[in-house]
């Protein structure tokens, strides 16, 4: 297990450029298994998420590696197998995407209850009523989501998916991607309009299905008998984007973030200028203009946000913000409304010298703060981030532990802050037993490929069967 050093008071400059999405390659890979033909990402990011979903979909047969140009290349296998395993499925939410297309091209999946960021309740409840809306039949056994489609496979239908946080970005993608192989018209109301789900959308047409709607909160899919293979290069990561230009404006710096979409990123543009922090634009950048942090006359002003779905503040961007108005002058208020808990990163700002007060969904940030470095936690990706950017501020050293977190969604971000002029390094955090890294897990399911993995349970879970 890793750690970071960070001694902060740098200021940062230069360019980075974004990597491919996160939140969209995620899906994107599920979606090979509607097809028995190759799929190629020229710009899969090479996060540990990535890595295990990668591991998913080679449990259920598929063969999928990186290539020497850092394209991830997958194929399904003829007959996909029908379980994905806790062993690999407890490392990230993500991998629950598998649900839908495996259901539809299987006919039947078993696929364990997901894992992922400490940051709440996450239901998904709203996807099995999706599916269910297609005609599947669906069970909770062992830790398991059983589904099977009814005989003739499923049938398209009208369904609504918006729930008490608003609609599901996952839920969409899995409902979607099952109706791309169901027989007629599926109309999904209350679909999510996030740039990730019409990424997808856009990679499925690109295979050979019919979607239209998307990026609105109606999506329309006409079921065909097959989809193949295709060559689909993801968006940028517009929470990446986000935060590195985040970082230079904490810093005083001159960051130009490069190969993104600032269309995906309008309310927190809009918000940065509230704060009165200038910072300049093109049609694929962003960059953040340089001042003298010391000159309180010129910090960032104190703003609120509210979390909401796209294309409002982005909840994946909160912590961040959080960090920032630890700078500000004055007390801004922060409303988190799509997960609740999203707050854990408040005890280890508040160690580094923060001023926040927790109170219902909102947290209250009064600043400026005199930023000191400490050892702090990360407990979640975003989390992590949030205590990357307050590190780079705080006077002193800031020792942030289990950063594997981090390793989660931002491709070397050691390495290319280094590169802006931050003084951070990776060192080895020996620490004794007892601390929360996910506990390494004997495999209980081989890794046989084709039809040998067809046949194969992991132990524990429900009787798998073939597709008839």
């Amino acid at each position: 297990m890793d750690k970071f050093v960070i001694e902060g008071g740098r200021t940062l400059r230069g360019k980075v450029r974004v990597c491919g999405s996160k939140n969209a390659v995620l899906p994107v890979l599920a979606a090979s298994l509607l097809s028995d033909e190759p799929l190629v990402i020229p710009n899969a990011p090479r996060l540990s998420d990535v890595e295990s979903m990668l591991d998913v979909l080679r449990d259920l047969g598929s063969t999928a590696s990186r290539r020497s140009d850092g394209a991830v290349l997958v194929q399904s296998a003829d007959t996909p197998a029908d379980c994905a395993s806790w062993d690999h499925v407890r490392k990230m939410r993500g991998s629950i995407s598998v649900l839908g297309p495996l259901l539809a091209r299987h006919g039947r999946a078993v696929v364990s209850q997901p894992g992922g960021c400490v940051i709440g309740v996450r239901p998904i409840d709203l996807h099995l009523k999706g599916l269910r809306a297609l005609g599947a039949k669906i069970e909770t056994e062992h830790g398991y989501v059983v589904a099977e489609a009814p005989k003739g496979g499923l049938k398209g239908d009208e369904m609504y998916l918006g729930g008490p946080q608003g609609s599901t970005v996952l839920g969409t993608a899995n409902v979607m991607m099952a109706a791309t192989l169901a027989r007629g018209r599926t109309v999904i109301h209350g679909a999510a309009c996030e740039p990730e789900v019409v990424d997808l959308g856009d990679c499925l047409n690109k295979m050979g299905a019919k979607i239209s709607g998307l990026g609105s909160p109606r999506i329309v899919i006409d079921g065909v008998e097959r989809l193949g293979g295709a060559t689909h290069a993801v968006i940028p990561d517009r929470i990446e984007a986000g935060t590195y230009l985040i970082a230079g404006v904490m810093t005083g710096g001159a960051v130009r973030v490069e190969n993104c979409r600032p269309d995906h990123l309008t309310v927190l543009l809009e918000r940065l200028g509230e704060a009165r922090v200038p910072f300049q634009q093109g049609p694929d950048w962003i960059a953040s203009v340089p001042y003298d942090v010391r000159d309180r006359a010129r910090a960032p002003q104190p703003t609120d946000v509210t979390t909401l779905p796209y294309p409002a503040f982005p909840t994946d961007l909160q912590a961040q913000w959080m960090a920032l108005m630890t700078l500000a002058n004055g007390m801004s208020v922060i409303t988190e409304t799509i997960y609740s808990d999203r707050y854990m990163h408040v005890a280890e700002l508040m160690r580094l010298g923060a001023t926040v007060r927790r109170q219902g969904a909102s947290a209250i940030v009064l600043g400026p703060a005199p930023l000191s470095g400490a050892p702090v936690m990360a407990s979640d990706l975003r989390a992590s981030a949030a205590l990357v950017l307050a590190g780079l501020v705080a006077k002193g050293t800031t020792e942030i532990h289990r950063v594997y977190h981090i390793d989660r969604g931002y491709e070397r971000i050691e390495e290319r802050l280094r590169a802006l002029g931050a003084e951070i390094k990776r060192v080895d955090d020996r620490e004794p037993a007892g601390t929360d890294e996910p506990p390494t897990v004997k495999t209980v399911v081989p890794t046989e490929s084709g039809a040998k993995a067809a046949k194969r349970k992991p132990t524990g879970a429900p009787a798998t069967r073939r597709a008839t």
